[in-house]
């Protein structure tokens, strides 16, 4: 029997969803589907609905979601209607799927969840669909519903086999290489770059955001093989070779005003200055594809300065609170960490906070023995777990981390344990009054972050 759309039922579905077709962010490995056969066959079903739009590709280990917001946030300051599917969600399942204009974004509605859902929900079961294709398919045929000019479309995991990669971009861009989800893409930089440059194409520009001496290989060789054929180069190499830039190698035409951009962006994140670059040598790129996609160098700087208010982008070195002073990231893997703690420190080198709070919690499949050691001295620590079969619990987390202080030689007196989130939360902001009452100079910060689980339910939690 057909049902009609209510709050209620719309409810039920999306539990349904979670349920029975597990998406990463819940259960880890257990949900990742490699391989776009199914994908494949669902987009010849729905009549191929991203050829409808242009798109720009993004993959990488980390910085996928802050490059793609802030495309996104400048390409509709210059009047593009422009698509954007990021993941993950930290509150509502809809911010994965969103439409930006220059006046500000819109989520999916959940009536449009609920009739695409309802449509092809068998569909779903006879492909053995899993999250991350259903979501995908429905972003895809959403933004050809809303008339997108571009879509701005993020990977999940890897590139080669993942779920958005049945599309043909006009342009890729991959955002740096790290060690992360080792046991699904490879245990070694170029093992992971090979997976990433998956999503390059014939006659498609590459921007890369990051070089490293491991990885350059790679996507050299990618870009060679997938292009020798190609009847425009005829085997010319140097043209060839001419589809791929490396933003920390080139200097974009705006490179020049990143200071003062930096200093305004609500991106405030010191690892936001390498994804800035690579999304200045993107735009060039795109300026140098059509003029469509020039944006007047005064929008641009008002979009990026912007971009995380205007595209509704959470999570990032997010400040939730002013008193007590709290920041969140969803910053997970060590390649990601080391820049946020270092931020930290230097933090309270140059006196911008007295003491630094951390909350912390980790996912059982992150190797969190090589975080260990880029945590700040000196700082109180509460280790906790969020919700979900995947979280490690708080006890686990503490014992690693007094063994690692034992054989460093580094004090651990500070530190305790929550069972939950929220009551993490609560302590870190009771000992943040605490130094407040003994030192009317103090001025400490919370840090929240370690997973994206544990940052989303402390947002949900302070924000109300």
């Amino acid at each position: 029997m057909k049902q009609n759309y209510t709050e209620e039922n719309y409810s039920e579905m999306i539990q349904e969803l979670f349920l029975r077709f597990p998406s990463f962010q819940k259960v880890g490995a257990g949900a990742y589907k490699p391989g776009i056969d199914s994908m494949k066959f669902a987009d010849q079903l729905m009549g191929h609905p991203h050829r409808k739009y242009k798109i720009i590709h993004v993959a990488g280990t980390n910085g996928k979601g802050s490059v793609s917001n802030m495309l996104a946030s400048v390409l509709a300051s210059g009047g593009l209607k422009v698509g954007l599917y990021t993941s993950p969600h930290i509150l509502d399942f809809r911010e994965r799927i969103r439409m930006v204009d220059n006046s500000g974004f819109m989520l999916i509605p959940q009536e449009d969840v609920w009739g695409f859902v309802q449509s092809w929900k068998d569909t779903f079961d006879h492909l053995d669909m899993s999250f991350f294709e259903i979501t995908t398919m429905m972003a895809l045929d959403w933004f050809a519903v809303q008339e997108a000019d571009v879509v701005v479309l993020e990977t999940g995991l890897g590139g080669r086999l993942d779920s958005t990669n049945i599309v043909n971009p006009v342009l890729s861009v991959i955002t740096n290489i790290g060690l992360d989800h080792c046991d699904m893409l490879g245990d070694t930089l170029p093992e992971i770059a090979f997976e990433k440059a998956g999503i390059i194409k014939p006659k498609v520009p590459v921007v890369v955001g990051e070089s490293h001496p491991e990885t350059e290989p790679v996507f050299e060789r990618k870009v060679l093989y997938t292009n020798l054929s190609e009847p425009e180069y005829m085997g010319n190499r140097a043209a060839i070779m001419s589809l791929l830039t490396y933003a920390d190698k080139t200097e974009p035409s705006l490179w020049d005003r990143h200071e003062s951009m930096l200093a305004e962006m609500d991106l405030k994140g010191d690892y936001q200055r390498r994804n800035l670059r690579t999304v200045l040598a993107a735009l060039d790129t795109l300026a140098s594809l059509d003029r469509k996609y020039s944006v007047p160098e005064e929008n641009v700087k008002e979009a990026l300065v912007h971009a995380a208010s205007r595209t509704g982008f959470r999570g990032r070195w997010e400040q939730v609170s002013s008193d007590p002073y709290i920041i969140c990231d969803i910053g997970h893997n060590e390649h990601g960490l080391r820049h946020n703690f270092n931020q930290l420190s230097a933090m309270k080198a140059d006196g911008s906070c007295t003491d630094i709070i951390m909350v912390y919690g980790s996912v059982a499949d992150k190797d969190v023995d090589a975080v260990l050691h880029l945590l700040p001295r000196d700082a109180v620590y509460i280790f906790t777990r969020a919700q979900g079969k995947r979280a490690l619990g708080e006890d686990a987390v503490l014992e690693k981390y007094l063994s690692f202080c034992k054989e460093d030689g580094r004090s651990c007196k500070d530190v305790y344990t929550a069972g939950t989130v929220v009551e993490a939360v609560r302590m870190a902001v009771g000992l943040a009054a605490e130094m407040k009452g003994s030192d009317p100079q103090a001025h400490p910060l919370i840090y929240i972050g370690g997973s994206t689980y544990v940052v989303s339910e402390a947002i949900a939690y302070i924000t109300g």
